[in-house]
């Protein structure tokens, strides 16, 4: 029976909690920091007892085993019997500082205790966020990266959700949404910026609207550039994405990003993603009216 793995990393205050519950929910065996010295006899026992769905978590409290976990995922995509993904859930500094300032908690990597000084208490969590970026980004760099600075935790499991549900078989494409305004993904593969077309906002009417609805996409289908724009995006995407699955990619994320992320760049992603479902896996977040 094919074993279907999932391991969740990322940066600490990111959500892998929530992601694992999410898993939980889905019906996944979970296991929270396992020691990587002990993931490959774990997953020989799970084979073993026939689980079908295990999740695992690890982080930096792993510590001088981290460096051996990338070798160890790339034995277990050699082994047929198991189907893996990795995620790594990542957040911007400002994200993890505002995080950690209202929950209160201590960084796994910070070695203060008990001060009063909160200039120096400032300075020394972000100094551990930073070497925690470092220690982690093997990790990051051969996984599928959820960037959740700006998403809440229903958000968050709604993605993983998502992902895990899209086929394995194939590229799977993330066709994203957003605001320049509130900063762009960072799970972000690719990056368009459209603020350039004409824009929705301006006609009173089509304000309160989204790019979902009929008189906004009627309207933007009359603009030349908006059409040369999905072209161009599109044209750019076709020519390289079997290049991209050749090169073993699981997912793509392509963001799309106008001033409030609410009329044109939702509008491109729901072409798109129309467009490109007919012969790759296709997801479609919305961040800026998801969060809404």
């Amino acid at each position: 029976m094919n074993l279907d793995l999932v391991l969740i990393t990322g940066m600490s205050g990111s959500g892998k909690s929530v992601a694992l519950h999410a898993l939980e929910d889905a019906g996944y065996y979970c296991v929270d920091n396992l020691p990587p010295e002990l993931l490959t006899s774990f997953i020989a026992l799970q084979h073993e007892q026939q689980t079908p769905r295990v999740a695992i978590a690890m982080d930096v409290r792993s510590g001088v085993s981290l460096p051996i976990v990338p070798q160890q995922l790339e034995a277990l995509r050699r082994d047929g019997g198991i189907s893996l993904r990795s995620l790594f859930l990542d957040a911007t500094t400002d994200a993890l500082l505002r995080r950690y300032s209202e929950t209160r908690r201590r960084h796994p990597l910070s070695r203060q205790e008990g001060r009063a000084d909160v200039p120096e208490q400032h300075r020394v969590l972000m100094q551990a966020i930073e070497l925690e970026r470092e220690l982690l980004a093997d990790l990051r760099d051969g996984a599928d990266v959820i960037d959740t600075s700006l998403i809440r935790p229903a958000q968050l499991q709604s993605y993983i959700k998502s992902l895990i549900s899209a086929p394995q078989s194939a590229l799977t494409l993330v066709f994203e949404s957003f605001a320049f305004k509130r900063g762009v993904p960072l799970d972000a593969d690719y990056v368009f910026d459209v603020r350039m077309l004409p824009n929705p906002h301006y006609v009173p009417a089509l304000r309160p609207l989204t790019g979902r609805d009929e008189p906004v996409i009627e309207w933007l289908r009359e603009h030349d550039d908006v059409a040369r724009m999905y072209n161009d995006i599109e044209q750019f995407l076709t020519h390289w994405l079997d290049a991209l699955a050749r090169d073993h990619r699981s997912y793509v994320t392509v963001a799309i990003g106008c001033t409030g992320g609410q009329h044109r760049s939702v509008f491109l992603v729901e072409q798109l993603a129309r467009s490109f479902g007919a012969r790759w896996g296709a997801l479609k977040r919305h961040r800026e009216l998801d969060a809404s």
